[in-house]
């Protein structure tokens, strides 16, 4: 397919900037027999089911934004954190990238400094710490907000940039549709019979690459890290038993378990891993039933994995309405529930 089939129209002003009161954001609700209904977040009790089983994403978002000087020049090098690779080591990119070339001596606190080892892929470098980074992350580190987000992150961002699911510390991205969930909203799931369970799957700096590709299939995924427990794994199967429907808290939740799966031969066991899996049109769904996610960006994987799940038509078709009505878009915005398409 053309990614160029993923495109819609979206004007600046509905790309979020700031959340609404969580608990109080909007939701579109795509029928299974076709329309749709305005609802809010705080209607996603009714549009379950009991013996339904809701799963969440239970990553952290570590504040991976870090301020350097170049220990030659005194220049300013701005860091985001991607991956951790060993105890001293992590893969990160740099602002402006001419200040971090190889042998690159760089000063971020008293007793902390960071030495560019080496050119990675994708503009990234691979920067050994003198000592571990992670105690330092939050006297030094800023919430590191969406490209889309055009103003820098501030102190409420702690806390709206983090799901009430969050335990996990590894994520450079909160997966955004768990953002919508209040400890009342739980409660009243449980209280219908609507269970909880929980992977981890820690977002990266893929989830805002771009498919500059002009086939979409030609779009190369970057790996997360993600693991799924026995315990999640039981509730799953017991909900498949009785009857009940999985529904995925975010796309990473089904780029997880969808992905897991396919690794396994459509058999899904606790496992702990890396996942590239592009879900675009023409993905056979082995797990997840439905799913409640936010509103994309246009010709995004992020996009592509929605259609593969409810239809390209009918999605797009979903999208222009949602502009329409002035809905909001991307991580602070409003939200989406949908079923999975009949498979052909």
């Amino acid at each position: 397919m053309l990614t160029s089939e993923f495109d819609f129209a979206l004007p600046d002003h509905l790309i979020a900037q700031h959340p609404a009161p969580r608990g109080s954001s909007r939701m579109m609700v795509l029928r299974q027999r076709g329309g749709v209904v305005h609802e809010s977040i705080a209607d996603l009790p009714r549009h379950l089911q009991s013996g339904d089983l809701l799963i969440v994403n239970d990553t952290r978002v570590i504040p991976a934004r870090l301020f350097a000087r170049r220990a030659e020049t005194g220049g300013s090098v701005e860091l985001l954190l991607v991956e951790r690779i060993d105890s001293l080591s992590w893969l990160c990119l740099a602002k402006p990238g001419r200040s971090a070339r190889v042998d690159a001596d760089l000063e971020l606190a008293p007793g902390l400094s960071a030495r560019v080892v080496e050119m990675a892929v994708d503009g990234q470098r691979l920067l050994r710490f003198s000592q571990p980074v992670e105690p330092f992350l939050q006297t030094l580190g800023v919430v590191p907000l969406p490209p889309y987000i055009k103003r820098p992150a501030d102190r409420d961002d702690e806390v709206n940039y983090q799901t009430m699911f969050a335990s996990h510390p590894g994520a450079i991205a909160a997966p955004t549709a768990g953002l919508h969930f209040t400890p009342a909203l739980v409660q009243e799931l449980e209280e219908a019979s609507i269970r909880i369970a929980a992977v981890t799957l820690h977002v990266g700096i893929g989830t805002f690459k771009p498919v500059t590709a002009k086939l979409a299939h030609e779009h190369r995924m970057d790996a997360e890290r993600y693991r799924i427990s026995s315990a999640t794994v039981n509730a799953i199967r017991a909900t498949r038993a009785a009857g009940g429907r999985v529904v995925a808290v975010g796309t990473t939740v089904v780029r997880t378990l969808e992905g897991s799966a396919a690794s396994t031969g459509g058999t899904l066991e606790a496992a702990a891993g890396r996942t590239d899996i592009f879900i675009r049109p023409g993905f056979r769904f082995q797990i997840v039933d439905a799913l409640l996610t936010n509103f994309h960006l246009p010709r995004s994987s992020l996009l592509m994995l929605v259609s593969a799940f409810a239809g390209r038509e009918r999605v797009l078709a979903a999208y222009r309405q949602a502009v329409d009505c002035g809905y909001r878009f991307f991580s602070y915005g409003d939200a989406m529930l949908l079923p999975r398409r009949a498979e052909a």
